[in-house]
């Protein structure tokens, strides 16, 4: 029965799969990515918050970014197990992966969450966070009640693409949209009517990762295509490794962007102190608070050209478990040209329309060198969005393949070689600019080393379809 439920995936019109597939996966991700981006937008609006909130929130980010890279290995690992067991008509195999995922992410939040607790005063203080005394209040403040959030918000991004995987997209955007919409709507009321503050951020915050884990915990009791038993709740190494290292790539994207964060913000906080204006206590956080800006807008643009990749995920595997080669090299074309084309109308808004963007983040309320910095921001640190965007459709295309060793390699590059690598060292040369030409530098550096492993993509799946 599941595998004729499945065979569609063989079968369809490859651009009606990519739409029927990577739309609700892009929706889910974009409503993901709003969370912390709403949660900036009204803490930037209120005046009794402004740009100290902003940073605090900046700091925090990277710390859910770590609860995200555990889930999305779990969760995008799976997805990608099942898609090829059921190509290959392995279901029990795919119904194993499914309970042994639910119970990694279970056990895996509740220790993250309990060592954020714990060490809540190191780990600010590791990224950033004491920028100045006003920026540490907030950022503690906002990470207590984020931290207590974590299980929630772990499970609900774990299981999506698992949700995904059983063919079922919309409901997996559907959850994730009930989610935001929750946040969305208490954002404001407890921010500004109630006077929250960051707590209120928070706080909404959570309440929406809440109703998102609950539908979801609904829908995995009714799966359609790999329900699983309660023996597939055993945990078995050989499935928990499989699984894993499917998803490493998914991890190590996320993991590595938290890496080169924190290099970001010990630099900015570190050569801030050294520039005329921005050393001045008054401030000292604006960097931060503006890079985290830019950054949110990067988020968005990603969460666009992932949730393509990520949606065509299922597609992929099934494929090649199948051995359709020619359809899969069909969707790799359409998938790189997609992503190509999301990167040029960011690019486009990002050098056009840098105060539009700097206003929605409460420009309003600061000083005059909020929106210089933050206008050189944009057009500096994401001009090569391009590049970004056809990067991150090759880290993932190859995941779904099956080749997490060449996927893990180039995204370990991007992120930890010339992320981080970059962001520490051209500073030194030239002051807070440098922070700013590291992404540029990093992206067009992957980007030549991706078209390498594009091409031997190309000739492998050509050459696999001729036998």
């Amino acid at each position: 029965m599941e595998e004729k439920q499945n065979q569609f995936l063989a079968e369809e019109k490859i651009g009606k799969l990519m739409k029927k597939y990577s739309i609700p996966c892009i929706i889910s991700l974009l409503v993901g990515a709003l969370y912390n981006i709403v949660d900036q937008i009204f803490i930037a609006n209120a005046a009794y918050l402004g740009s100290y909130g902003n940073a605090a929130n900046t700091v925090v980010f990277p710390l859910t970014v770590i609860a995200l890279a555990i889930a999305v290995m779990i969760g995008d690992g799976c997805c990608a197990f099942v898609s090829l067991s059921l190509g290959k008509k392995e279901t029990e195999r795919a119904k194993k992966s499914v309970g042994n995922s639910i119970i990694m992410v279970i056990v895996s939040s509740l220790i993250l969450s309990a060592v954020y607790l714990i060490f809540s005063n190191q780990i600010i203080a590791l990224f950033g966070g004491t920028v100045n005394a006003e920026t540490f209040r907030h950022s503690k403040e906002y990470f207590f009640y984020i931290s207590l959030g974590i299980p929630f918000y772990m499970f609900g991004q774990a299981m999506n693409p698992i949700i995904r995987a059983d063919g079922s997209p919309r409901f997996a955007m559907a959850s994730t949209l009930a989610g935001a919409i929750i946040n969305i709507v208490l954002d404001p009321v407890f921010i500004f009517a109630f006077k929250w503050g960051m707590m209120g951020a928070a706080v909404a915050t959570v309440l929406g990762q809440i109703v998102t884990a609950l539908l979801t915990i609904s829908y995995i009791i009714h799966m359609k295509l790999v329900k699983p038993c309660v023996a597939d709740f055993k945990m078995e190494m050989g499935i928990c490794r499989k699984t894993l290292v499917l998803g490493i790539t998914s991890f190590l994207s996320q993991i590595s962007l938290v890496a080169a964060m924190a290099a970001i913000n010990n630099m900015i906080r570190k050569y801030g102190a050294l520039d005329p204006v921005f050393g001045q206590e008054e401030y000292a956080q604006i960097p931060m608070a503006v890079v985290g800006i830019v950054m949110k807008f990067f988020q968005i643009v990603i969460s666009i050209v992932v949730g393509m990749a990520a949606g065509c995920i299922p597609v992929v595997g099934f494929n090649m478990g199948a051995g359709k080669r020619n359809r899969v090299k069909k969707l790799f074309t359409k998938l790189l040209l997609a992503e190509a084309a999301v990167g040029l109308a960011a690019l486009l808004i990002v050098e056009i329309f840098p105060q539009g963007l700097i206003n929605i983040f409460g420009a309003a309320n600061e000083s005059s060198y909020y929106t210089d910095f933050a206008i050189k921001a944009f057009r500096i640190y994401l001009c090569m969005m391009i590049f970004a965007c056809v990067n991150k459709a090759c880290f993932i295309f190859l995941q779904a393949m099956g080749k997490a060793a060449q996927s893990t390699a180039l995204s370990m590059i991007r992120e930890i070689v010339f992320g981080v690598g970059f962001a520490l060292i051209l500073p030194i040369f030239f002051g807070l600019d440098g922070v700013l030409y590291s992404m540029p530098l990093s992206d067009i550096l992957t980007f030549i080393i991706a078209l390498f492993l594009i091409r031997r993509t190309y000739i492998e799946l050509i050459s696999d379809n001729n036998i």
